[in-house]
Formats: C-alpha cells, sequence, structure tokens
C-alpha cells in the first residue's frame, strides 16, 4: 500500500543512538610476507594441451596410469608419458559451465564443471564390490529434484545449478575406457550461487568417500539460500561442510551396520558426528567457506583442507570429525564480519571450539590457496614430511600463481626456488595431483578460466633430476664449491 507522506504534521525525530561500535578492522592481519624457502625444484612437463586440469591420481591398480580430471567434462589418461586421446570419461553433455559473463573466452571465469574424481579403494580387486568403480563430481543444469537443498530462495528466484556425485564402472573390454551406461546417480545439492562448490572427492583409510562442499557462494555467506546465520555454521545444511559417506549401492553392502540414505542410493557411516543427533546425518565437518582440495595425511590419515578465504585470510586446516572451522564467525584465525567483509583479531563473544587452521596468509601473498599434500616422494629428499600447496594468483588477471611449503607443526610457510634462476611460476595454479610413487604434479593454465589449450600438467622434480657425480651442494654443476665441501668433509673426518 502506498503511504501519503503529508498526512501528518512533520514532527523533529529523536535522533538515532550511535551504533556499537564494532571490533576495528585490521588492514595487514599477518604483516609477514611468505619467503623464499631453502628447497630448490624443477618442473617437468608430463602434458600439454589440455583446457583447465583441475585435478590429477591414479588408480592405485599397479598400472601407473595417471588419470587427469580438465573441467570442461573429460577425464584423459597419461600412460607411458603420452596423453592419450580418446577420454576415460566424457561428461561435456552434461556439465553446466556457461561462464560467470557468459563468454567463457579468455578473459571470463567458472568454477562450475567437472570437479573431482575419486578411484574406490577395491578399484583394482576383483573381489571388492568396489570394483572398477570410479566417482566424479559435476555441476549441472536443475533438471531432478535435489536431495539437499538450502534456505528458501525468492520467488522468482532458481538455484544457479545442482552438484552431482556420480558412480560409474569402467568397461570389461578397455580398461581406459568407463562404461557410460553403469552411470549411478548417488547425491545431487541445489546450489544458489555459481560459485563456492568446493569440488573435492577422495576416499580415506577408512574406506568412505569424502565430499567438499561450499557454503553455496556469493560473499559473507550471506546471500539468496544462505538463512539467518549462513550456511557455514548450520549444521542442518551440507553447504559449507565436508561429507562422509559409503557410496556403493547398499545392496552390495548388506552386512554393513552404516544406515542407509535417505534416497536408498549410499549409506551413512554410524559414527559420523550428526548421526542420531541434530544436524545431517552425512556431515563430517563444517564452517567451510570453499574447500577446493584436501588430501589426507599418509601417516595419521587426519584430513588436510585448502579452505579458500575471502578479502584477507587464506587457511589450511586439519580436519576433524565434528569440528566446526568457524566460517562465516572466523576467516582463518580472525574474527570475520560479514556485514563489512573485513576481519580483527577481537575474538570476544566468539563461539568456544571454533577451530583455528594450522597455516595461514593473507592477501598480500595471494588470493586462493590450492591445497596439495604431503610429500611422501623419494625424488627429493629435503622436502619429505612438508605440505606442498599454492595459490591461484595475485588477482584474477594476472597470471602469478606461487608453489609453496609449509610445515603443518609450525605454520611456516615458504616459496620455493623456481629453478637455477630463481624464475616466476608465471602460470595460474590450479591443483595438485600425486602419483602412486608419492610424487607430485602441480596442474596450471596460462588462462584465467576453462578457455583455450594453455592447461599443463607438470612434475615437480628435484632441481638436477639425474644427481651428477661430485655435485655436492645439488647445484647442478661440479666446481669449485663441491671441492671446498669435499674438503671441509675430509677435514672433519681427519680430524675425529
Amino acid at each position: 500500500m502506498r503511504g501519503n507522506f503529508n498526512v501528518l504534521p512533520a514532527v523533529e525525530p529523536e535522533p538515532e543512538p550511535d551504533p556499537k561500535p564494532g571490533p576495528d578492522p585490521l588492514g595487514d592481519p599477518i604483516p609477514e610476507p611468505i619467503g623464499k624457502g631453502t628447497v630448490s625444484v624443477e618442473l617437468e612437463v608430463v602434458a600439454s594441451g589440455l583446457v583447465a586440469p583441475v585435478y590429477l591420481t591414479h588408480a592405485g591398480d599397479g598400472t601407473d596410469r595417471l588419470f587427469v580430471v580438465d573441467q570442461p567434462g573429460t577425464i584423459r589418461i597419461i600412460q607411458e608419458g603420452e596423453l592419450l586421446e580418446t577420454p576415460f570419461l566424457d561428461v561435456t553433455d552434461r556439465v553446466h559451465m556457461p561462464g560467470f559473463f557468459g563468454t567463457l573466452d579468455e578473459n571470463d571465469f567458472d568454477e562450475r564443471g567437472l570437479l573431482g574424481l575419486a578411484f574406490h579403494p577395491g578399484f583394482g580387486d576383483p573381489q571388492s564390490p568396489g570394483y572398477r568403480k570410479i566417482y566424479t563430481y559435476t555441476s549441472e543444469m536443475n533438471v531432478l529434484a535435489a536431495d539437499f537443498t538450502t534456505a528458501p530462495l525468492p520467488a522468482g528466484v532458481d538455484f544457479d545449478h545442482q552438484s552431482v556425485i556420480t558412480e560409474w564402472a569402467v568397461s570389461p573390454v578397455n580398461p581406459n575406457i568407463i562404461d557410460k551406461s553403469t552411470r549411478r546417480e548417488i547425491m545431487r545439492i541445489d546450489q544458489p550461487q555459481f560459485n563456492h562448490d568446493g569440488g573435492m572427492v577422495d576416499f580415506g583409510r577408512d574406506g568412505y568417500l569424502y565430499i567438499s562442499l561450499g557454503d553455496g557462494g556469493g560473499a559473507d555467506d550471506v546471500a539468496d539460500g544462505h538463512g539467518a546465520t549462513g550456511n557455514g555454521q548450520n549444521i542442518n545444511t551440507v553447504h559449507g561442510s565436508i561429507l562422509r559417506i559409503d557410496p556403493l549401492d547398499p545392496t552390495a553392502t548388506t552386512g554393513s551396520l552404516d544406515g542407509i540414505s535417505a534416497n536408498g542410493s549410499y549409506r551413512v557411516p554410524a559414527d559420523n558426528p550428526f548421526v542420531g543427533a541434530d544436524g545431517v546425518d552425512e556431515v563430517f565437518a563444517y564452517g567451510f567457506r570453499n574447500p577446493w582440495r584436501f588430501s589426507f595425511h599418509p601417516d595419521t590419515g587426519d584430513l588436510i583442507v585448502g579452505d579458500v578465504g575471502q578479502n584477507m585470510i587464506e587457511e589450511v586446516d586439519i580436519v576433524h570429525k565434528g569440528g566446526n572451522y568457524g566460517w562465516n564467525l572466523k576467516e582463518g584465525s580472525f574474527r570475520f564480519d560479514p556485514a563489512q567483509g573485513n576481519v580483527s583479531d577481537d575474538l570476544s563473544g566468539l563461539p568456544a571450539g571454533l577451530i583455528d587452521p594450522v597455516a595461514e596468509y593473507d592477501h598480500d601473498d595471494g588470493i586462493t590457496v590450492v591445497g596439495g599434500y604431503i610429500y611422501r616422494g623419494s625424488a627429493i629428499p629435503e622436502l619429505y614430511g612438508k605440505y606442498v600447496f599454492g595459490d591461484f594468483s595475485s588477482g584474477f588477471f594476472v597470471a602469478d600463481g606461487r608453489l609453496l611449503y609449509a610445515d603443518l607443526a609450525t605454520g611456516l610457510i615458504r616459496e620455493f626456488v623456481l629453478g637455477l634462476d630463481d624464475r616466476e611460476l608465471g602460470l595460474y595454479v590450479k591443483a595438485f595431483g600425486q602419483d602412486a610413487d608419492g610424487e607430485l604434479y602441480l596442474l596450471t593454465g596460462t588462462n584465467l578460466g576453462p578457455f583455450g589449450n594453455g592447461g599443463l600438467v607438470l612434475k615437480i622434480v628435484d632441481l638436477c633430476t639425474a644427481r651428477i657425480p661430485g655435485d655436492l651442494n645439488h647445484d647442478c654443476l661440479v666446481d669449485v664449491a663441491d671441492f671446498d665441501i669435499f674438503i671441509d668433509h675430509w677435514m672433519e673426518n681427519a680430524l675425529r
């Protein structure tokens, strides 16, 4: 109803009380920049001509094949050093990835696509119900009712897309091709905005499938579909969470003590933290903004997540069952103000039990953390036990991603020395991968988004991939510096 603002006589309104001042925002939360480390590496091109490689893994079946997820919708195989032409799986007809600006060119960007791949632990075992089975994470059109949704959207507003977890089986006659007739949908999730999908799927040492989901997109976790408290802090939504399930068809696991999901397509671990309590049964941990990539600690089995921040802080978390990792009450270890999008170091009044990251940095050092792996290979001994990860770039329209490593016990982050000349990477860092030997791969691109053919798979190798006899300081040269080291060692032993 339209009011008549001249009906009542003009009255001088009472002055509004000054709003209660909030914590002072921090302009530079972490003043100390990430410095150069002592570990020098080189990058060896393994595959090129991809669009936007976002994940690499192996099948665990002893074949030494590498499987590369290309965001527009294909999985490619690298076999004996060659990128095979025929895709392992092609779901481009299912993927919804129109681009943020709708142009999908060199200046466009998109977080949707084919984002994740996981091989069942029993993939190579004919006696396992997981034999020949893989799982994918895709962004698809809203064509079916979702198993999980968000707070209601305004009238006339549709969900942007749906995240879909799917099971497939390899062809019994060709191990390099998925039999697409075996497609079985596991779950479908409404996504209110185009971004913050998470997108990672992988099996833990416990045999369960872990799935990362962002807060649904937008800024501050307050947009349409985010509810009054935001999705990150809402245990009654799957958004902003890590899920944990047994994805096999329940008819193949009839002896399991785990309950069957509401849609009948998978099982929910009986020891998930919210089973039998308030909260979504599938949720393993929550309080995440956009957990783009994760991995598991090879010794402890702990889940290590790189959670992408908003305006200030990028973080690496060690994730425990039932843990609350703070978003949108915190960004990293700092208080987050969803009304202003800034952070402060005043933590008074925050709920108890919010778990801080084990490593973090601010946006002076990058804008998007890209989670990686604890190094357990043999090619770079000085890197053993370090967490290798990266940052996408310093800005959206400049390709200057960074290759980093960290000691997760202390939180100390350092940047690799790249090559003998300590050059800049000059590429966008998209993701990391790991082979069966524990060696690591950097997935990069020359373009901001999933466009073109500038996607690369680069193996992280020792600066001197073949040690040169007499090269005692590992600088790929045999010179007087090595002679000095030899003399020092000889004198030290002679004086004992």
